[in-house]
């Protein structure tokens, strides 16, 4: 376990000068109330708080942070107060703890709108001081490194919330190192089947690799030498969850893979950088598109190296990274290596390029007060934030940085609003390509452009960053609206006519504006819009306005049990739709709700109501002008058919096992296809019937224990 003296060495070899009493007083403390184990991870309940010192210790983090490290748990144990906090160590360290205990009860496992929330939480914690969340990161490692100790459930959720939030949340901040464990650890408890499959086939061969990395180290060092270049050469095994990616990535097996050992030079300065890149490539042959200049163009966490790929010693590829001092300082504590602490308070230093890192932060907050919806939000959070980052050229010579998969119309956007609204065209390193096509790093983008070109509803398809989307879609909605407006006063005025009535005079009776109200319309031009897209019906405002012609329908359509299905709705198969009557209802292909969902409605002219799956990769491109909220009646329905995608090991009697789960479940298997990624794996995807969401949660339990499944999910189209 790690003790005092090992924190204050790490603290000392870094803060040579600081005021250590805090950090003291915080020690004693844990030490007086910290007693006896931790009831779950069996531990000595002191030992968490002095790692995750000694961990932001080794961030070279300022006192207030390992302070607030040590004591970020006693409040929430109920082992003292935070009042009690902020008498002893005053404002600073108490108001860290607080917003560490803050985002460690967020979860990210709860509903949309929940965890929408939550993440809103956490990012707005982050922005008000970022070594809140390194404070977490640091817990969350110690955490992962005992994990084993914990119960099934717990390890398979704080796992999966380490992939999803934590380790791009360390990328993002440019702690490698740490995001690197963090994953590995995550690998281990989410697939420990294929974990340790892995493992032990590089372990197998690991001599073998540790004497070629050292005879491969000690080559490098000797070029070095002959050219007149100082620096220092490290070797190592890439980390394994890198491995499984890039076999995942690449479709290929173990063996096939080769270049498994990277290499790190460390020179004085930038040019010493470049020309040790021209030494490395005449000394072996490079592999051709595997060369990345980081130095020039900066990873948006500010990480700089030179990386290249090479046909190393024995015709192995080899990659090696390049870089000075300083870029490794900044490779390895991230965010930390840009910021300086003076009597507890963070202070970002004016260094435009270090101020920038946190860029994707405070975008990320501009965009909190913009999206309304809490899927808006989470679909920005996973393109903008969590995403891989690629960066392009203006024809000037400006870089842009977008997540991976972006097209010319999100680099439009990117620039200015009006260029993305009028772009028709775009020209890639100088040749003509279509509006969907993906972004490359390196790529120079020119933007066609012309008055009478507007957005178009297909560009949300495939753009990728939120700006883009929430820009087309405000687009739409406003031309839409203008539209839906003038439709809806044509359709009113020609019934009110057949009642001898006038729009004029029908817009001055108190029965319409009664309507309008009722139905929380703003005013006139609100209910005609609705009028217009479908949302409220001509008998519904002619009733109101005429209620001795047409009785005024009821909020609800419920739907009778022995009522003749609707055209694209299995029979049995009902929802009830709100402040709508006599509509069509269908269920849409792509996501295929089941009883159960949580769904959501759109209305689509000439067909009803579609009703998708409330998470549907299709519904955030839908105008919310069109939802009608829909809800399951609370009836048994018919069985319904579901697509699910079932990921496993290829052994002898696996896909026997899977069918024999799903039938011992009660579900009709209505067709399986069955295929090989590798010798190694297997995707299978099954269409069955099943009664409703709880049927398909039980096929989902009773498939995921099967020792040869990895992973189930459902699909959506």
């Amino acid at each position: 376990m790690t003790d005092w003296n090992d924190i204050l060495k790490t603290v000392r070899s870094v803060h040579a000068d600081a005021d250590i009493r805090d950090l003291q007083r915080a020690y004693l403390l844990c030490c007086r109330v910290c007693t006896g184990e931790d009831p779950q991870a069996g531990e000595p309940r002191l030992r968490h708080p002095l790692e995750v010192a000694r961990i932001l210790a080794g961030l070279k983090m300022d006192m207030d942070t390992v302070a607030a490290g040590m004591l970020h748990e006693l409040p929430e144990d109920g082992l003292v107060t935070l009042k009690e906090l902020r008498d002893e160590f005053g404002a600073g360290i108490a108001d860290l703890v607080e917003s560490v205990n803050q985002i460690g009860k967020i979860s990210f496992h709860s509903g949309e709108e929940k965890q929408a929330e939550n993440f809103r939480k956490m990012l707005l914690a982050t922005a008000r001081d970022i070594r809140v969340v390194i404070v977490r990161l640091a817990d969350r490692l110690d955490t992962l490194r005992i994990l084993e100790r914990y119960p099934e459930s717990v390890r398979r959720q704080a796992a999966q919330e380490i992939f999803d939030i934590y380790a791009p949340l360390a990328n993002r901040l440019g702690i490698s190192w740490l995001k690197c464990e963090l994953e590995d650890y995550a690998f281990r408890y989410l697939m420990p089947d294929v974990y340790a499959d892995l493992a032990a086939k590089v372990a197998a061969k690991l001599k073998e690799r540790d004497d070629y990395i050292t005879s491969t180290k000690r080559e490098i060092e000797d070029i070095m030498k002959r050219h007149g270049l100082r620096g220092t050469v490290t070797g190592r095994i890439k980390h394994l969850y890198s491995i499984y990616a890039k076999l995942k990535r690449q479709k290929i097996e173990f063996e096939q893979l080769y270049d498994l050992a990277a290499f790190r030079v460390i020179v004085r300065d930038v040019g010493d950088c470049y020309a040790m890149l021209g030494i490395v490539h005449s000394e072996w042959r490079p592999i051709p598109g595997r060369v990345k200049d980081y130095i020039a163009l900066p990873k948006a966490n500010m990480y700089q190296s030179l990386h290249t790929t090479v046909m190393g010693p024995s015709g192995k590829p080899i990659e090696i990274q390049i870089r000075t001092e300083e870029m490794h300082r900044v490779a390895e504590a991230g965010i930390a290596a840009h910021w300086k602490y003076k009597e507890g308070r963070v202070a970002e230093r004016m260094d435009p390029r270090e101020s920038g890192q946190l860029a994707w932060l405070r975008q990320m907050l501009e965009w909190h007060q913009e999206l309304q919806g809490s899927r808006e939000f989470l679909q920005s959070v996973k393109s903008d934030l969590l995403s891989d980052m690629v960066y392009v050229f203006t024809p000037t010579g400006e870089v842009r940085e977008l997540p991976r998969g972006a097209t010319p119309i999100d680099f439009a956007y990117s620039i200015h609003s009006g260029l993305g609204d009028h772009c028709f065209g775009a020209k890639v390193d100088g040749r003509l390509v279509p509006l969907r096509t993906e972004l490359a790093n390196g790529n120079i983008v020119e933007v066609l452009t012309s008055s009478s070109q507007t957005p178009s509803k297909d560009w949300l398809n495939f753009v990728r960053t939120s700006k883009a989307r929430n820009k087309i879609r405000q687009w739409i909605k406003t031309a839409e609206r203008s539209k839906s407006i003038e439709l809806g006063r044509e359709m009113l005025e020609k019934e009110l006519r057949r009642h001898g009535a006038s729009l004029k005079r029908a817009l001055q009776m108190e029965a319409f504006h009664a309507l309008a109200a009722e139905r929380g319309f703003k005013n006139e031009e609100d209910l005609l819009a609705a009028l217009g897209y479908g949302k409220i019906t001509l008998g519904q405002i002619v009733g109101k306005l005429f209620p001795e012609e047409h009785p005024h329908p009821g909020p609800f359509l419920n739907i009778p049990e022995n009522a003749p299905a609707r055209p694209g709705s299995p029979r049995g198969s009902v929802v009830r739709i709100q402040g709508l009557d006599n509509v069509l209802f269908h269920f849409a292909k792509c996501c295929n709700p089941l009883p159960g969902d949580r769904v959501v409605g759109f209305i689509t002219r000439g067909r009803g109501i579609t009703v998708h799956v409330a998470d549907c990769p299709h519904v955030h491109n839908e105008d919310p002008e069109r939802l009608v909220e829909v809800e399951w009646p609370g009836r048994e329905s018919a069985p319904r058919g579901v697509k699910i995608r079932v990921f496993c090991r290829n052994r002898k009697g696996a896909l026997a096992a899977m069918t024999g789960a799903i039938t011992d479940c009660e579900a009709n298997i209505l067709s399986a296809v069955i295929s090989s990624r590798d010798e190694m794996y297997g995707v299978n995807l099954f269409e069955i019937e099943v009664s409703g969401l709880d049927h398909l949660n039980r096929v989902f339990d009773a498939l995921t224990r099967l020792k040869d499944v990895d992973r189930v999910e459902r699909v959506h189209s």
